[in-house]
């Protein structure tokens, strides 16, 4: 019956096209055809473009050997085409735009984690049949190319002063042309599935073209302007730089207190304020108290006398913005130098001193001070207001201190005339898109930090004093050279703007005359103007027709880490609705920052960097990947450990077994017809399911429940438990479970048995693969090519299909026969029943239908929990067991569930003086360590001096140890029984 049963599931498995086979005929052969893997020939040596073909059966090596096969498997994936967008393809389109490293950047674990997500993201879009292009692309990042670039030329003992504009430009080139390329070649290493033949840098040709009309359009709309306003300036690079670029640590400094003195009273009259840079006293222009401050708001509206200047009188203002607890309740103004100052200075109208030069030295305002650096001026205004009496003290002081983040010097805020963009009309509809739901942010809780930074925008600086990058398409219109060359930076107060220089001389001169001279901007825009446009100037903007625009935009998906969702996707969200008139992508996926595993973050500092590339030389591209991707929840920092990271390796070398064993299964043991059969296997309809036995039904089923639990997280980004519900399914079930009980087929006798084990084997396996795909790239598709299986790659392979027949009651049946095995195996252990010794048992199960199972799958059970099925006996009730046997005592009783139970007859199970020896032991160590916890607890002097705490703690460990005392004690009764019964 069975044997029919099992050819029935075999041939809906397997096709028609194998009866020889299924007569259980032998197929004559030569021998075992043996070719090495598809992947893995010799002749795939630049590239692996060898395609399965006929009945070939490759042999995979004892361990997956990450070092040659990633290397291998990408070139073969990439000559192929296969991360280029199947645009012929029904499927919707689902592109993402990758955030652009810098072209100066080393791979890094923040760069594996939005490559490792957003390579999920591809893949699984991919396998579902959409045009998944993942859009790659470098950034030309300005500071950091220039500085690269000019610590180069000091090396040489030149600068790029000395070289020149243009000449400087191509010596960046060259570097580009030279260097650029490491970024990309390292995100190839991690498996990242972008369409390279698409592969854009920022400062492209057609790119440029979109900055310019980005430039010359929101000029147009009054967008743009130039003016003055506080700007981060960077003195060693010579240029503002963007609130991203400042970072600011806490540092060990000085509190200055000095006396402001009252002007035209006491000489002996002044105001106490304190300051932590106290060159910028040259450049105060008024000094603040509360209003209400009983101490001080009898001299609102007098003068004081600037420290060192000479004699220089400033007004005394009451304004609610001082906080009369703090310090002195006295607050100096110095508006061009604090951004907090400048604001009030805006407010109250006072002018603005600048007493700095742009490389940090104080310039003439500062009187005798000029010349100076800004650091050693502090120390000679300082000394010499001692000098005259006029400080109070100097007291160590932390303070927050802003330094750049490329050069690692103090940022100094300056007053200075830049380009800027007016935001707060791009910033109302890219808060209606966020509002209205056709951009959904996750997680969730960035939306009100997203909502509350657009409410609250400042206009932003889009000028940078660099040589490298976009230059500001802005000409100066001058009557003569004489007078080009005169204007400072070649500046006047007539400009065009312009796409383009031959643009630019034609507006002017309709505007001022033929015999105009222009000479362009010198500054730069800066980075983020033009990485704001990426994902619309990367298709082909601002060409209307282009066939990608049209195709792939909007995008489905913007992924990158939410430390930049101001600085970029918030502009990228402005520039594409102002733009294109749509937003650029439906969805902002925000991952978290990949902190050591003590939560810290990596720095050089600390010692904690994990490199990547080190990573993946210690445990392969797949490990790291897979520990990434299921390491954190979305918008969660990720601890990363070397133990999450090795037991991501022992998975990959847990799949990579399990392989072996379906090979092993299929090499030398199928006919071609099979294996060729065997490329199809399936399990698709409810009567293909009930055909199978217990075990493969329930593999199956669970199958298929996963199928469609793991399919529904990645719909919803959740790759967390994603990977976490594949991984428990292979490891847990398919390999603990499934493997071990498909060998009472694999090793039995039953032909037809065996061909519907190994169907079900592939079956299952093979969508093991293709879940994990998406994870783990390069594993997946070795053991793919490896197995039977239809199309040329695990690439392009099709998802597994959702809502696939389930069988509850098989489920809940192998769920009784597992209860079984792990009691009989727990059982075991506990009476220390020797490995390899097979016992009796009895399983009492009243559910007709749960035992009739059971009693079919009877050598399933005797195999994993080591039985002799000829002592083996399954009935309905305890009474068929034998109640007489059972209250004797010489039977240990297990309970799997309600109306589950286990009778395990200790007579001759085990060495009883052994065991009572053994059991005598560990009473006597309990004994032990109870008289010592005991003795603690008994003691008035001991009890008197310790804390509640550690009493707590006392009495917990004394009821831990009564509690195993008492079952020593009872094991030992039970096996005493034995030997009295002997």
């Amino acid at each position: 019956m069975q044997a029919s049963r099992a050819r029935t599931v075999a041939s809906r498995l397997l096709g028609a096209n194998c009866s020889a086979w299924l007569q259980c005929k032998p197929v004559p052969t030569a021998g075992p055809l043996r070719l090495a893997p598809v992947l893995h020939a010799a002749a795939v040596q630049e590239v692996g473009t060898v395609a399965p073909s006929g009945s070939a059966r490759p042999e995979l090596p004892k361990n997956f050997e990450a070092a040659t096969a990633e290397e291998r498997i990408y070139k073969w994936w990439e000559s192929s085409g296969y991360f280029k967008p199947d645009e012929s393809a029904p499927g919707e389109p689902f592109t993402i735009s990758m955030p652009p490293p810098n072209v100066t950047g080393k791979l890094h674990m923040g760069h594996a984690m939005f490559a490792t997500v957003q390579d999920i993201m591809t893949r699984y879009a991919r396998m579902n049949g959409k045009k998944a292009l993942w859009l790659p692309g470098t950034d030309h990042a300005g500071i950091a190319t220039q500085s690269v670039v000019e610590k180069g030329l000091a090396k040489e003992g030149t600068s790029r002063l000395a070289l020149g504009r243009e000449e400087f430009t191509k010596r960046v080139w060259q570097w580009k042309e030279e260097y650029g390329g490491f970024i990309t070649n390292q995100l190839r290493r991690l498996g990242a599935s972008c369409d390279w033949s698409r592969e854009r840098f920022t400062l492209d040709e057609g790119l440029s073209e979109a900055v310019a009309e980005a430039f010359v359009r929101l000029h147009a709309k009054g967008l743009i302007y130039r003016g003055q306003y506080m700007v981060n300036w960077s003195p060693a690079l010579r240029t503002a730089v963007s609130d991203l670029e400042v970072e600011y640590a806490e540092e060990a400094g000085s509190l200055y207190y000095f006396k402001y003195p009252v002007a035209g009273g006491d000489s002996s009259e002044f105001l106490p304020v304190a300051t932590t840079r106290p060159e910028t006293i040259l450049g105060d222009t008024a000094v603040a108290v509360h209003p209400e401050d009983p101490r001080y708001k009898h001299l609102i509206g007098r003068e004081c006398e600037v420290p060192m200047s000479g004699g220089r009188r400033i007004p005394i203002l009451g304004d609610e913005y001082v906080d009369m607890e703090f310090g002195t309740g006295a607050l100096k103004i110095t508006p061009g130098h604090d951004i907090n100052d400048y604001e009030i200075g805006k407010r109250r109208g006072l002018p603005i001193i600048n007493i700095m030069n742009k490389d940090a030295t104080l310039n003439e305002a500062a009187g005798k001070y000029a010349g100076l650096e800004r650091f050693k001026a502090r120390k000679a205004l300082w000394a010499d207001m001692e000098a005259a009496g006029m400080t109070i003290k100097k007291e160590a002081h932390t303070s927050r201190v802003p330094r750049s983040q490329r050069s690692g010097e103090v940022i100094e805020p300056l007053v200075s005339e830049q380009w800027f963009v007016r935001m707060e009309p791009l910033a109302k509809p890219a808060l209606a898109a966020v509002a209205d739901g056709t951009i959904t942010i996750m997680p969730e809780r960035f939306a009100k930090i997203y909502n509350n930074w657009l409410t609250d925008i400042k206009d932003w600086c889009i000028s940078r004093q660099l040589w490298w990058g976009h230059r500001i398409p802005v000409w100066y219109v001058h009557a003569s050279e004489a007078a080009a060359a005169a204007a400072p930076d070649g500046r006047s107060a007539s400009y065009v703007v312009a796409r383009s220089a031959a643009e630019a001389q034609r507006l002017a001169e309709a505007a001022h005359g033929p015999n105009v001279v222009l000479r362009q901007e010198e500054d730069v825009l800066d980075t983020w103007f033009s990485s704001g446009l990426w994902p619309f100037s990367t298709l082909g903007w601002p060409k209307e027709d282009s066939p990608d625009l049209k195709t792939f935009y909007p995008t489905q998906m913007m992924e990158t880490g939410h430390d930049i969702l101001f600085f970029w996707v918030a502009r990228m969200i402005m520039m594409g609705i102002e733009f294109t008139g749509k937003a650029p992508f439906s969805t902002v996926y925000l991952h978290g920052l990949v902190r050591d595993e003590k939560g810290r973050k990596m720095s050089k500092s600390l010692g904690n960097v994990l490199d990547p590339l080190d990573t993946i030389a210690s445990v392969g591209t797949d490990a790291l990947r897979f520990t990434l991707a299921t390491g954190t929840a979305v918008g969660q920092d990720l601890n990363l450990s070397n133990e999450r990271l090795t037991a991501s390796r022992n998975f990959t070398n847990k799949l990579w077994n399990a392989g072996k064993f379906v090979l092993f299964n299929l090499d030398g043991k199928v006919s071609d017809a099979e294996w060729e059969s065997l490329r199809g296997a399936s399990v698709s309809t409810a009567a293909e399911l009930q055909s199978l036995p217990l075990v493969e039904r329930w593999a199956v089923s669970l199958l298929h429940k996963t199928i469609d639990e793991v399919s529904e997280r990645y719909d919803k980004y959740d790759y967390n438990t994603a990977g976490i519900s594949a991984y428990n399914f292979l490891w847990d079930e398919f390999a603990d479970w499934f493997i071990e009980a498909s060998k009472t087929r694999t090793y039995g006798g039953d032909a037809a048995a065996q061909a519907a084990s190994r169907a079900v084997l592939v079956y299952v396996y093979d969508s093991v693969l293709r879940l994990l795909h998406p994870f783990m790239p390069f594993v997946t598709e070795e053991l793919w090519q490896a197995i039977p299986h239809r199309g040329e790659a695990l690439i392009t392979a099709s998802w597994p299909a959702r809502g696939l027949p389930v069988d509850e009651s098989a489920l809940a049946s192998f769920e009784v026969l597992k209860g079984c095995v792990r009691a009989l195996r727990n059982a075991r252990a506990e009476y220390n029943v020797e490995p390899a010794r097979k016992i009796g048992a009895t399983l009492v199960v009243e559910d007709a239908a749960t035992r009739q199972a059971l009693e079919s799958e009877i050598a399933v059970v005797c195999l994993l929990a080591k039985l002799d099925p000829a002592a083996v006996r399954l009935v309905g009730s305890a009474a068929e067991a034998g109640e007489a046997a059972a209250a004797s005592g010489s039977v240990a009783s297990m309970v799997v569930k309600e109306g589950v139970q286990v009778l395990l007859p200790l007579a001759g199970l085990f060495d009883v003086a052994k065991e009572l020896a053994r059991l005598g032991k560990a009473k006597a160590k309990l004994d032990k360590e109870l008289g010592g916890i005991m003795g603690k607890l008994n003691n008035p002097a001991f009890m008197a001096k310790a804390s509640p705490e550690y009493v707590d703690e006392a009495r917990g460990q004394e009821r831990e140890a009564r509690e195993k005392l008492a079952l020593i004690e009872a094991k030992i009764a039970q096996v005493s029984a034995l030997q009295a019964a002997k």
